[in-house]
């Protein structure tokens, strides 16, 4: 596991984690998409204008595929899943994300389904479920397959990104931004449709939208794609666990929330499986040439670590 990247990368999550309070408590009600389209544009406009990187030949269809997956799609399904489910369930549909990239990094990818990482991905769901979940849960089938789609979108702009990586030359600030401004154009419609622009927008409204474009849009997508690029796509998909983490947290340090023992014990569970989920449990002969070096892969097994706190004259015995 390359602690460093890990680390920086899981900052994009947890800054997610701050949208549900910014959107409740400072951006006007009833407009959730405009919020959507606001967190994206903008943010993807500046980044082009800062890097004046522009995508060339088949990049363009595939940074408007990424876009539409990962924004244009993903922030409509996010939103009805919410509309329709109490927000703890529609919270628990997006934790199985790394579920479904699991399986679709074995059929996108060709890589071999990770036994550990889709239990772990389990545990990270029911953990979620345990902090977010409250007695009146209530289901709408419609709520629920939005939120799995929405989900399943993500999931495969995630691991679509991972299988075409990034040109040459191209920063990834600038790579962001082509998804942003993309993701953004596919939300306009929508909008306009649906929503409109808001009757009345406050000092604090511009605060939080600055907050969604700039921090949760262009920082948090440059440092996600950034760390996708280098760490394994189903271990950086349980990065995203953090999101709901972070939003009880707020909730409970800003809104005065308290947190019940059975919340705290899905908190730990899930923390615990999104840890565990960047380890990967395999013999260290089937992946290093010894001395607990990386798989070629790149990866730090379980074996590997433990290898590497014995003295070498133990390993050698």
């Amino acid at each position: 596991m390359n602690a460093k990247t890990t680390a920086t990368t899981a900052l994009a999550p947890a800054v997610w984690g701050t949208t549900y309070l910014v959107t409740t408590q400072l951006l006007p009600a009833g407009h959730p998409m405009f919020a959507g389209l606001m967190r994206a544009l903008p943010a993807g406009l500046v980044a082009l204008a800062i890097t004046r990187q522009l995508p060339r030949g088949i990049w363009w269809g595939r940074a408007l595929v990424l876009g539409a997956l990962n924004i244009g799609a993903f922030f409509p399904l996010l939103f009805l899943a919410a509309e329709r489910l109490p927000g703890g369930v529609a919270a628990t549909l997006g934790a199985t994300q790394p579920i479904i990239v699991a399986f679709l990094a074995v059929a996108v990818l060709g890589e071999r389904l990770s036994a550990w990482r889709l239990l772990w991905g389990l545990a990270g769901v029911a953990g979620v479920g345990l902090v977010v979940l409250g007695p009146a849960a209530a289901l709408d089938a419609a709520g629920i397959a939005a939120g799995l789609a929405g989900a399943a979108a993500m999931g495969l702009g995630v691991t679509l990104t991972k299988r075409w990586g990034r040109p040459e030359g191209i920063k990834p600030m600038a790579y962001a931004g082509w998804q942003l401004t993309a993701g953004g154009l596919v939300l306009l419609a929508p909008v306009a449709v649906t929503e409109g622009v808001p009757g009345r927008v406050d000092a604090a409204a511009v605060g939080g939208y600055l907050w969604l474009g700039l921090v949760g849009g262009l920082l948090a997508y440059t440092i996600w794609f950034s760390g996708l690029w280098k760490l394994p796509v189903t271990a950086t998909a349980l990065l995203g666990l953090l999101s709901p983490l972070v939003a009880a947290t707020a909730g409970a340090l800003v809104l005065g929330q308290t947190l019940s023992a059975t919340q705290l014990a899905g908190f730990a569970l899930a923390l615990s499986a999104l840890l565990a989920g960047q380890l990967t449990p395999r013999p260290a002969a089937a992946g290093t040439s010894g001395g607990g070096a990386p798989d070629e892969r790149g990866e730090s097994t379980l074996g590997d670590l433990l290898a590497a706190q014995l003295p070498q004259h133990q390993i050698r015995r």
